[in-house]
């Protein structure tokens, strides 16, 4: 960053719960009529934007994290779809990182992106990236991802990405994905947990991994101010324990997609109860599913 550009302190004031009141996109009874955009974009603040892919063109339609510090900005996954004629992400995100730029001049501004972990609809759009200037894509895979955290050596670490001032803390969360990542973001409070914790079918690969994860995160919540726990899908509808079934293109009645802490002390319950026996089990905010 050059001498004289304003420096944003992202280390005050303490994050506040601010009101995630957003109507998301979510599909329509017609994929071949549906009239959302390509991609959702909502600015939670000037410096934090979440992206939402338009079910019409996959019907995992996960959710992404754009967050600009002052030396650069992460994009935490890349969503459902390579092709950028139908998921114009690299376009959307040029975009809004060009007019932040514009808001807030800097010369040599980065784009990392990194993912949750490795699920083929959480990393589809890497390739619109890996032309792209002043841009560092972070293979997904435990061996390139582990290794960029410090993982590989030490998976108990809490790795930090400084993004110039806005510090985002990060934890090996194994279980759903054996290399699946959590990040803390001390400047809205956010807990972003990919595909362990959401309004959803939590799948278990590993259920030792899980609830070793699911205790950590627990630990680690009660040291920090966490204002909303957000995963990057939605799957559950409105009443309580009933999910939206696998490969629908139209929820009309989603929950929210925040969660909070309290429901990370649910999911460990929840696991207590189902015990040395995998099985499927519903909850009136997720379900624990066997994952194979």
């Amino acid at each position: 960053m050059d001498a004289g550009t304003p420096f944003i302190d992202f280390g005050t004031p303490a994050p506040q719960p601010w009101e995630l009141d957003v109507r998301w996109i979510h599909g329509s009874p017609s994929s071949k009529h549906n009239t959302d955009p390509d991609i959702q974009v909502y600015a939670y603040d000037e410096h934090t934007i979440i992206l939402r892919q338009n079910m019409a063109i996959n019907y995992e339609a996960p959710f992404l994290f754009l967050l600009f510090g002052n030396a650069q900005a992460v994009l935490i996954d890349t969503g459902a779809t390579s092709a950028p004629e139908f998921f114009p992400l690299r376009r959307v995100v040029d975009e809004l990182v060009d007019g932040w730029l514009a808001r807030h001049l800097r010369q040599d501004y980065h784009l990392l992106v990194l993912h949750t972990h490795a699920h083929g609809d959480h990393i589809a759009g890497d390739g619109q990236f890996a032309d792209r200037p002043g841009t560092t894509v972070v293979d997904a895979e435990i061996t390139e991802a582990w290794k960029y955290f410090g993982f590989d050596e030490d998976p108990t670490a809490v790795a930090q990405i400084d993004l110039g001032g806005r510090v985002l803390e990060c934890l090996a969360s194994p279980g759903h994905h054996e290399a699946a990542v959590t990040f803390y973001d001390s400047w809205t409070g956010f807990l972003l947990t990919g595909d362990t914790v959401y309004p959803g079918r939590l799948y278990v690969q590993d259920w030792s991994a899980f609830a070793r994860t699911i205790d950590r995160l627990i630990e680690f919540s009660a040291h920090r101010p966490v204002t909303h726990v957000l995963g990057c899908h939605i799957e559950m509808t409105t009443e309580p324990g009933v999910d939206y079934p696998v490969r629908t293109t139209y929820q009309p009645h989603e929950p929210p997609l925040q969660m909070t802490t309290a429901h990370l002390h649910e999911i460990r319950a929840a696991l207590n109860e189902i015990g040395d026996q995998p099985r499927r089990l519903a909850f009136p905010r997720f379900v624990i599913c066997p994952d194979g």
